[in-house]
């Protein structure tokens, strides 16, 4: 099985547009989420300069975490074990939201992948213990995908 990102530019070009996706995730949910993620996107990309290499999967993380936001929140809600995901630091929600979303609905990316890049995130934004709680939640998410699957 071949990845549609299978250069080293192109692996960079991801990691770097996570990192936009999250703090434009992040703006969205600091300003209420009274508007649109795509609002956010736009909002940003006419103040900040996103690389055009980086954008479409900038667009198709928020995309994809706009449509299914309940099922993903759902989901979370079901990996988080004791905890609320309301209560949770907007970051770590956000870090969350997007690995569920490539773990969830984006084929394309090994799951492994987006667990390891999620808690990559979580050390450059979270607090100390934000990859280790990362971690743990989307390891939860992903062994009951795998129970679902029957594997």
């Amino acid at each position: 099985m071949t990845s549609s990102f299978s250069t080293p530019r192109e692996r960079i070009d991801r990691v770097r547009a996570r990192a936009w996706a999250l703090q434009i995730l992040y703006r969205w949910e600091a300003g209420g989420g009274g508007t649109t993620l795509r609002d956010a996107l736009v909002e940003t990309t006419t103040t900040r300069r996103i690389s055009v290499r980086r954008l479409p999967y900038v667009r198709l993380l928020l995309t994809t975490v706009d449509e299914h936001f309940e099922d993903i929140d759902r989901r979370l809600r079901t990996a988080l074990d004791n905890w609320r995901i309301e209560r949770l630091a907007a970051i770590d929600r956000g870090v969350l939201r997007l690995a569920a979303a490539e773990l969830l609905f984006l084929e394309e990316i090994p799951p492994k992948v987006a667990i390891q890049e999620a808690v990559r995130l979580a050390e450059q934004y979270g607090g100390g213990e934000s990859p280790r709680f990362v971690n743990g939640v989307l390891d939860a998410l992903y062994r009951s995908l795998l129970a679902e699957a029957g594997g």
